[in-house]
């Protein structure tokens, strides 16, 4: 099936919470599959993820019209103990691709 990214075998560094997280970073009005297709994750396996960062109060989004901004929370501190005190934006800091290099991931939409 064309658009399914192909799996991914044994550990990588970066969870996919973070990646997905880091994507939304660059790009706040990114489609679901804009971001998958950048992840290399299933637009599913990206709804979850979303839905799991909402509920836990790192990200929310906004409607509007037929697509969705998000706003991520940057001073949220990251949930496993041994990341206390750490912060979201501390986080994306080491993700993000820094504003000079950066390139979009689709071009934002006007």
């Amino acid at each position: 099936m064309d658009g399914v990214p192909q799996p991914h075998t044994g550990w990588t560094f970066i969870t996919n919470h973070a990646r997905v997280l880091a994507a939304i970073a660059d790009n706040q009005s990114a489609r679901i599959r804009d971001i998958a297709a950048h992840c290399r994750l299933t637009e599913r396996a990206v709804q979850k993820i979303i839905s799991d960062l909402e509920r836990g109060g790192y990200l929310s989004h906004t409607r509007e019209g037929r697509s969705n901004t998000y706003r991520i929370e940057p001073e949220k501190i990251l949930r496993h103990p041994a990341e206390a005190g750490l912060s979201v934006a501390a986080l994306l800091s080491l993700l993000v691709k820094d504003e000079a290099h950066r390139t979009r991931w689709p071009p934002q939409r006007e």
